[in-house]
């Protein structure tokens, strides 16, 4: 197994083989590419012409370096043919059957010092080792699709694989320019364990008809800054796939969550497999196409029949940073803004917090010194919510305390004019808990924009059973008035984002709680794999290990799955005090300022 691994044979040359095959040969690895479909060997040749074409109008190689890389690519029917490989990766399809078998036929073929490596995502690397003569030769080798521009590789041990092939493959993938990222045997591992799980939970949240596809994926992409909502992404691996991946880990974990929503089933059995068969959740140009088309479910513009009503001037309550945030917003917008808090000093200290952010967009350029005194203009402090009386519409962005809020909208009725719309901001509180504290709660409705308010598009537009359609009308008028993205939910905890959003965080400390793998090495993952902006534990950091355990706490309230209880290394550290950077300690330690 010191063996330098100059000679590598990929078995299997779909999309994802053909992806390897390309890393390695521009690498300067002979590649030996095996399929027992001639048709498939021809198309990764193809396809391995047109991408090193591509890299060099792309000025990326030169035209030589192109034909040396061709050069070191050739393509077999037989598996005979992987005879001298050092290492042999096979991503054939996803059953254990397949698998078994050609590791099988592989240990009288290849040399044993030859180290053999699975590209499965769901199947266990245990199992398929075991059917091996030499079980300490085999691993997995977990490539993210598209393997030339995905920078992680899992390398999977067994308890089985000898440390010294992990040293190996890890250093070749080190060589081919990824970050490798050492796991155990477990369905998923880390990037799909934690991914699978949201994706379910997304599948689940739209079969349930709680909210429309298109608003699910927008509100993923811009509440979490995500490059593609979680039913398209689905359509992009494949519905089938996600399936096998899902009954994989529930057959592991038995937790709920990751039993596959019903829907997966009922889409796969149907032929509707996403992208790759021009429909899944969305429907597509054509087979193979990225190109979304207009269907039944695609929702028409301009075709709501209540019309809301007038809003010129807002009140805002609260002194913190949102109410600050959402003031700003809607100055900017041109309406007359009340900031509203329990002190004069307290609304002038809020007000005073938007005066400096504007003032740094104007020294990024961003708005004239002119436009921000105007927009500050706008703003008027007060020290009580009588100043709500005029208001057409009265925001409240306090603490996320029920108790609080409720007192709040009990006042808000008594001084706000008939037919002004109520909203709160809540991010886990009942709406509908606040409308019912109101004589009118057909007024009430849920505005959770997302912090900062002046950069996130996004606003989750909650609708409680109580609400009226024209403030419905109103909310997301007025979502467009100020140049945000409105997606409609109901009155239920965690709305879209967070009820997405925290079970995968909670999955994230399960997985250091139980030592399968590092915060680094997680937050890695998502990182490199997911395309997540953020780490799952720099998020916790950022967002505070206290608020995280609260929305955790509700999730689990409303919802009683066993699998969303709060992980308890979350409770400890929140019980200690480590909070997060706030604290300057969480899941990682920070320098105080």
């Amino acid at each position: 197994m010191d063996t330098p691994l100059n000679t590598v044979a990929v078995i299997g040359l779909g999309t994802m083989g053909t992806g390897i095959a390309e890393v390695l040969t521009r690498a300067g690895r002979e590649v030996i590419g095996i399929d027992i479909s001639e048709q498939a060997a021809d198309r990764a040749v193809a396809a391995l012409e047109a991408s090193t074409a591509r890299a060099v109008r792309r000025e990326r190689i030169s035209e030589s370096e192109r034909e040396d890389a061709l050069a070191r690519f050739r393509t077999f029917t037989d598996l005979r043919a992987a005879a001298d490989a050092d290492l042999v990766i096979e991503v054939a399809p996803e059953t254990y059957e397949i698998k078994q078998q050609i590791f099988r036929e592989l240990d009288g073929i290849v040399r044993a010092d030859t180290i053999l490596a699975t590209g499965t995502n769901a199947l266990s690397v245990t199992r398929l080792a075991a059917e091996s003569a030499h079980p300490e030769r085999v691993l997995g080798l977990h490539f993210f699709n598209p393997a030339p521009a995905m920078k992680l590789v899992e390398i999977v041990s067994s308890v089985l694989t000898a440390p010294a092939a992990v040293a190996t493959v890890t250093e070749l993938a080190c060589a081919l320019g990824k970050e490798p990222v050492a796991v155990g045997d477990r369905p998923g591992f880390v990037a799909d364990g934690l991914l699978f799980g949201y994706l379910n939970q997304a599948a689940a949240m739209y079969e349930a008809k709680y909210a429309s596809r298109e608003d699910i994926d927008a509100a993923m992409r811009l509440g979490c800054g995500l490059p593609m909502g979680p039913l398209a992404l689905l359509d992009l691996i494949g519905v089938d796939t996600a399936r096998t991946v899902l009954d994989a880990m529930y057959a592991e974990s038995r937790d709920r969550l990751h039993a596959p929503a019903p829907i997966l089933k009922q889409l796969s059995e149907a032929g509707l497999t996403g992208r790759k068969s021009g429909r899944g959740f969305y429907t597509y140009a054509a087979s193979g196409s990225d190109e979304v088309v207009r269907d039944a479910a695609t929702p028409l513009e301009g075709t709501r029949q209540a019309r809301g009503r007038e809003v010129r001037a807002v009140g805002v309550a609260g002194s913190g940073t949102m109410a600050s945030g959402i003031a700003e917003v809607f100055a900017k917008a041109g309406y007359d803004v009340v900031l509203a808090a329990r002190s004069e000093e307290k609304a002038a200290a809020a007000k005073s917090r938007v005066a400096k952010s504007l003032s740094r967009s104007v020294d990024k350029g961003r708005m004239t010194a002119e436009a921000a005194a105007k927009t500050l203009d706008r703003i008027t402090p007060s020290g009580t919510y009588d100043s709500f009386a005029d208001v057409d519409l009265a925001l409240e962005a306090v603490a996320e305390d029920l108790e609080i809020k409720q007192q709040l909208f009990a006042t808000l009725d008594k001084v706000c004019k008939p037919g002004a719309v109520l909203a709160t901001t809540t991010s886990s509180l009942p709406v509908v808990a606040c409308a019912r504290a109101t004589s009118r709660p057909g007024d009430v409705i849920g505005l959770h924009f997302f912090n900062p308010a002046p950069a996130m598009k996004l606003v989750e537009v909650v609708r409680t059973v109580l609400t009226e359609d024209d403030v419905h009308a109103t909310a997301r008028e007025v979502c467009a008035s100020i140049k945000k993205h409105p997606v409609d939910c109901g009155d239920r905890a965690g709305f879209i984002v967070n009820a997405l959003l925290f079970p995968y965080l909670n999955n994230a400390i399960k997985m250091v709680q139980e030592h399968y793998a590092s915060l680094d090495d997680i937050d890695a993952a998502m990182k490199l794999g997911g395309g997540y902006p953020m780490g799952p534990f720099e998020l916790l950091d950022v967002v505070g290990l206290d608020v995280s355990l609260a929305i955790e706490t509700v999730l689990h309230r409303e919802f009683r799955e066993p699998g969303l209880a709060p992980a308890p290394l979350l409770e400890h550290l929140v019980a200690a005090g480590c909070l997060g950077r706030k604290t300057g300690r969480g899941f990682r330690e920070y320098a105080r300022r």
